[in-house]
């Protein structure tokens, strides 16, 4: 392999592996060891979560509630969303049109080819999903995110 092909291997190996928020480590309120994280979540969680993965579409049974009550964190149980601000965005992911102030923070995610606004957990930095703007009124905003990132309690 020569010194370009190293170069363009390496490049592309970076742009596609996960960050995590791990890499962001003592910048929250609310910080673990890597091992305190992966002891306290599956295998799914953790890679969402603590490395920005994506859960399959449909998957999440959260996608489908619509009971009355409050959307938490799952890495720090900070409330997130309330069940007033989901609605159906047929993506296959719990979807948001709202969020609780100050609840979380965004980031710019240019992975994929394409650009995005990344959202995590502003407490603990645990990744969430994206923000995209097709969502309805009166935000326009969707805040499309992973049920495997959330606890929710019905109220």
């Amino acid at each position: 392999m020569n010194r370009r092909s190293f170069a363009l291997l390496a490049g592309v190996t970076a742009f596609f592996a996960p960050r995590g928020a791990q890499s962001a480590e003592g910048q929250f309120e609310v910080t673990r060891t890597d091992a305190e994280w992966r002891a306290m979540l599956t295998p799914l969680q953790y890679r969402v979560m603590r490395e920005e993965g994506t859960e399959r579409p449909f998957s999440s049974p959260l996608d489908k509630t619509y009971a009355s009550g409050v959307y938490h964190c799952r890495g720090c149980d900070q409330a997130l969303y309330l069940s007033d601000h989901k609605y159906d965005s047929g993506t296959g992911w719990p979807s948001f049109f709202d969020v609780l102030p100050d609840a979380i923070g965004t980031q710019t995610d240019t992975r994929f080819f394409m650009t995005r606004t990344e959202c995590h957990c502003d407490r603990c930095g645990s990744h969430l999903g994206h923000i995209f703007d097709d969502g309805p009124r009166p935000t326009g905003q969707r805040h499309c995110l992973n049920g495997a990132s959330l606890v929710f309690r019905a109220t």
